[in-house]
């Protein structure tokens, strides 16, 4: 296993169905993956939970662990929340944390985890004036948004494309965000 552990949480957003795939790249780029999903996301990969589970090498979280139990992820070096979906990025910035996933990313901001999130919501959900403060409240927080030129641009409502969401550039920006390895000598 890689020194370099990424937490991918994903939310249910049609890109949440090529996960599987970024796993892999991020695999291939050098990252332990830990997958955590919203509860939604969850029901969605239902039937491909296991195959996840065994490509991570690690069970798949939907839901806060119990009490007094022990963790079963590696401590992350970086957190990536993409597709992070209106409702995510909003309870985020309030610190709304009834879901692991926001739960989690709204605990890293405290820990000093490195935190980056591409939204994925359609330009209707876009318009709305509680997305741009809560946009603003995580950069603020020191949370990496991809969103806009650069990162994800907006659909109008009912064109999604899930194929061109830009997992590369959420993939190379949590690269960018993990602290610098040491050079042995």
């Amino acid at each position: 296993m890689s020194s370099r552990v990424l937490y991918l949480f994903a939310c249910a957003a049609p890109p949440v169905l090529r996960v599987g795939e970024v796993v892999a790249d991020a695999q291939r780029a050098g990252w332990d993956v830990c997958l955590g999903l919203t509860p939604t996301a969850a029901r969605w990969l239902e039937d491909r939970l296991p195959v996840l589970e065994r490509q991570c090498g690690y069970p798949v979280r939907s839901a806060y662990k119990l009490p007094g139990r022990p963790d079963v992820w590696p401590p992350a070096t970086v957190a990536l929340v993409a597709p992070a979906t209106f409702n995510t990025v909003n309870q985020w910035a309030l610190g709304i944390t009834d879901k692991f996933v926001v739960g989690f990313a709204a605990e890293a901001i405290g820990k000093g985890i490195p935190l980056v999130t591409m939204p994925c919501v359609n330009a209707a959900y876009a318009r709305h004036p509680q997305f741009a403060r809560s946009l603003e409240v995580l950069r603020q927080a020191g949370v990496r948004v991809l969103y806009g030129e650069g990162g994800f641009v907006p659909n109008p409502p009912g064109e999604g494309r899930p194929g061109a969401f830009p997992w590369e550039l959420a993939l190379a920006a949590a690269d960018e965000a993990a602290p610098a390895r040491g050079v042995a000598g």
